[in-house]
C-alpha cells in the first residue's frame, strides 16, 4: 500500500530539486519552479512563521508545536531538494554549458515561455493595475538583462550582500539569482567554484546572507501576495517574460578584456563574463532544429507538469 506522507515527501523533494536546478542556471528562477509547481505561496508563509513565536516554541522546548508552526513538514523536503539538487547538479550543468550551451539555454527557454502562459492565466481579473503591474515586471527585468556586471569580490561584506540579493531574486519568479551573481561578479566564484570546491570561506558568508534575505523578504512577499495577488502575479509574469531575453539560446558569451586585448581571469584562472551578443539562428543547421526540439521539450515539460497539477487537484476535491 503506498504511504501518503512518503508519497507527499518525494513529490515536495523533487519540486525543490527543480528548484535548486533552476537556481544555478543564470536566467532561470527557483521562484519560477516553485510558482509554476505550485508550491510558491505556500513556501513563502512557511519562510514568513519564522517569527517571534517561532522563537519561543524553539527555545521553550515546544518541538512539535514548533514543526507545525513553521510548516517543517514542507520545508525540509523542499530544502532537501533544493541543496542536494545545487551541489550535486553544479559539476554537471558547468559540463553542459561548456559541451552544449544552445542545447540548455533553448530547453530552460522554452520552459520559462510556457510558464509565462500557464502562470498569467491565474490572474483572475485583467485590470489597468495588473497590466500595469506586467509591464513593469517585463520592464525591469530586460533592464537587468541589459546591465553590465561588475568585477568579482571575495570580500565579506561584499558575499554577504550578493547572498542577501540573490535569495531574494531566486524566490521571486522571473528573476534569476545567478544571473544577479553574474552582475554582482560573484556568479563564478560562488555558484561553480564554492559549491564544487565546498568552500565554507567563501559560501558560509553567502549562506548566512541568503537566510537574513529569505527571512526578511518572505514576510514582505507574503503580505503583498496577500493584498495585492492579481498584481503580484502579474508582476511575476512579467518577470518571466522579461527574462526570456536572457535565455535567449542563441548568444555568445562576451569576456572582459585587458588593454592588451587579452582575456581577464579571475583568481581560479576562468574568464570573467561581461555579457552576451544576440543572434538569429541560421535555419536548415541541424543545431538550429536540435535546439528547436529542446524549446518544445521545455515547454512540454510545463505543459505535462500543469496536466497532472489538474489532474492531481481533482482528486483531493473528489
Amino acid at each position: 500500500m503506498r504511504n501518503p506522507k512518503i508519497i507527499q515527501f518525494v513529490n515536495l523533494f523533487l519540486k525543490g530539486m527543480g528548484m535548486g536546478a533552476a537556481n544555478i542556471i543564470p536566467g532561470v528562477s527557483g521562484g519560477t519552479i516553485a510558482l509554476i509547481t505550485g508550491i510558491f505561496e505556500t513556501l513563502i508563509n512557511s519562510l514568513k512563521s519564522f517569527d517571534l513565536k517561532a522563537i519561543t516554541l524553539f527555545f521553550t522546548g515546544k518541538w512539535k508545536s514548533f514543526a507545525k508552526h513553521i510548516n517543517l513538514a514542507f520545508l525540509i523536503p523542499v530544502f532537501a531538494g533544493i541543496l542536494i539538487s545545487i551541489y550535486s547538479l553544479a559539476r554537471l550543468l558547468d559540463t553542459l554549458f561548456v559541451l552544449y550551451p544552445v542545447l540548455v539555454w533553448a530547453f530552460f527557454f522554452g520552459l520559462i515561455m510556457a510558464s509565462v502562459y500557464f502562470v498569467g492565466k491565474t490572474v483572475r481579473k485583467i485590470t489597468l493595475p495588473t497590466i500595469t503591474s506586467f509591464l513593469i515586471g517585463t520592464g525591469i527585468a530586460v533592464a537587468i538583462a541589459l546591465l553590465k556586471p561588475a568585477q568579482a569580490n571575495d570580500q565579506l561584506y561584499y558575499l554577504f550582500i550578493c547572498g542577501i540579493v540573490a535569495v531574494c531574486s531566486m524566490i521571486l519568479p522571473g528573476l534569476s539569482g545567478s544571473f544577479v551573481l553574474i552582475l554582482m561578479g560573484n556568479y563564478q566564484l560562488v555558484m561553480l567554484d564554492a559549491v564544487k570546491d565546498f568552500d565554507m570561506t567563501i559560501l558560509l558568508p553567502v549562506v548566512v546572507g541568503a537566510v537574513v534575505g529569505l527571512l526578511a523578504f518572505s514576510h514582505l512577499l507574503s503580505w503583498i501576495f496577500k493584498r495585492y495577488k492579481d498584481q503580484t502575479i502579474a508582476l511575476l509574469t512579467g518577470f518571466m517574460l522579461g527574462s526570456l531575453m536572457i535565455l535567449w539560446p542563441w548568444k555568445d558569451s562576451l569576456y572582459k578584456l585587458a588593454a592588451n586585448g587579452e582575456f581577464i581571469l579571475d583568481r581560479s584562472g576562468d574568464k570573467i563574463l561581461e555579457g552576451f551578443a544576440y543572434y538569429l539562428p541560421e535555419m536548415g543547421d541541424l543545431n538550429t532544429y536540435l535546439a528547436i526540439a529542446s524549446i518544445l521539450i521545455g515547454a512540454l515539460l510545463i505543459i505535462a507538469l500543469e496536466i497532472i497539477a489538474k489532474k492531481t487537484s481533482n482528486n483531493e476535491n473528489n
